[in-house]
């Protein structure tokens, strides 16, 4: 049966941490965990953004990188993600894997047939030991290879001139009913340049040889959008939500515009802020509201529901307040949730409205649900 709204975590930067050492990078993962579990939802694959240019740096300074190769050291690096822990139930998928490649290559191609998308000709300025396209304002040395001088240059660009497309981002792109339109993002959006170029030196990436760019890949704030896309078409999802922060989303809507609509399937954004989880460490927190009980339930599943709904982030100040009503909610849980809450819940749920987090009712709904599906009560019949 095909889903309708379905959550994903917008691609996380595969960079040199781990979940267990930086739980905040997990914070979009958690979220649309969350949230598909309350829809009912079987687990979709965590994304990770694997074309970085940080990501090549390091490759070419690690002693083994005669014996492994850019490909491997990514996927070493994921499986380190996780450790100790297990893999996510429902796999991984990158922005550079198949599935993304395949659907990237086949989106550009629609895309420079209709005109969105164009190749031209224009002047860079490229480093002049390694190549790397650097920008016309960038100053110091290479970003890629350290070298501190450049040349002025003429290459083909793949590139989108945002003037045909009309605005890059609108209220309607960001899933959050109830919620204020983010209008500092829509204000972000309407100065980005007017021509976006799509097309990037790297060593690793979604290569655009086949459509005549040699030594370039696609812009990674690109296929941020397309991973998801990939991943949705696996999940059989017509309506794919990504999460990410605000800060993310304006790095990447602009050059993501051209690629949030792919057939029938639209791509929109649920934004989420920042979780203190440096203030929602403390052993003394958990002992002195007596909820040692609670305290994965708060740091994993409710404080990145709190984080959906607290835009702007949440605040440190407020987590022991977050705590003792989360504490309060599981005690008055129902042994059953109320079917018409739970329906209720569910509609929300699916259309971004993330006002329930701070309505007790409905939490407490949200907890019994999540312990007949998943917790200490067991699965119920029928569940995914």
């Amino acid at each position: 049966m095909t889903n309708d709204v379905v959550y994903f975590n917008g691609p996380v930067q595969n960079g040199d941490f781990t979940l267990a050492e930086r739980p905040g990078k997990a914070a979009g993962i958690r979220l649309a965990e969350a949230l598909n579990a309350l829809l009912g939802l079987a687990p979709v694959p965590h994304l990770w953004n694997t074309a970085t240019l940080a990501g090549d740096v390091r490759h070419r300074r690690a002693a083994d990188r005669d014996t492994v190769n850019r490909q491997q050291r990514e996927e070493q690096a994921l499986v380190a993600k996780y450790a100790p822990g297990p893999a996510p139930a429902g796999g991984l998928l990158t922005d550079t894997g198949h599935q993304a490649a395949a659907l990237a290559l086949d989106m550009t191609r629609a895309l420079l047939a209709d005109g969105t998308l164009t190749v031209r000709d224009l002047p860079v300025r490229l480093c002049a030991r390694c190549g790397h396209m650097v920008g016309a304002g960038t100053a110091g040395d290479c970003r890629s290879c350290g070298h501190g001088g450049s040349c002025s240059a003429r290459r083909p660009l793949l590139v989108f001139d945002r003037t045909k497309h009309g605005p890059v981002l609108e209220r309607d792109d960001v899933h959050a009913a109830g919620a204020r339109a983010p209008i500092h993002l829509l204000n972000i959006a309407r100065h980005a340049p007017q021509l976006l170029v799509l097309s990037r030196t790297r060593d690793h990436g979604v290569d655009l040889a086949p459509i005549g760019l040699d030594g370039m890949v696609l812009d990674p704030r690109a296929g941020l959008h397309i991973a998801v896309l990939a991943a949705a078409d696996e999940s059989g999802a017509v309506r794919p939500v990504m999460t990410l922060t605000e800060n993310a989303a304006a790095n990447v809507a602009a050059y993501g515009a051209p690629f949030r609509r792919h057939r029938a399937v639209r791509l929109r954004y649920a934004l989420h802020g920042k979780i203190p989880y440096e203030a929602a460490a403390s052993d003394q927190l958990y002992e002195v509201h007596g909820a040692q009980a609670v305290r994965g339930l708060f740091t994993d599943w409710y404080l990145p529901l709190c984080a959906g709904r607290e835009r702007a982030g949440v605040s440190a100040a407020r987590i022991p307040a977050l705590l003792k009503f989360l504490r309060r909610a599981h005690l008055a849980r129902p042994a059953t949730p109320p079917g018409d809450l739970l329906t209720d819940l569910r509609y929300r749920a699916a259309a971004g409205d993330m006002r329930w987090v701070t309505d007790a009712r409905a939490l407490a709904c949200a907890l019994s649900d999540r312990e007949n599906t998943s917790g200490p009560l067991g699965p119920t019949k029928g569940a995914p």
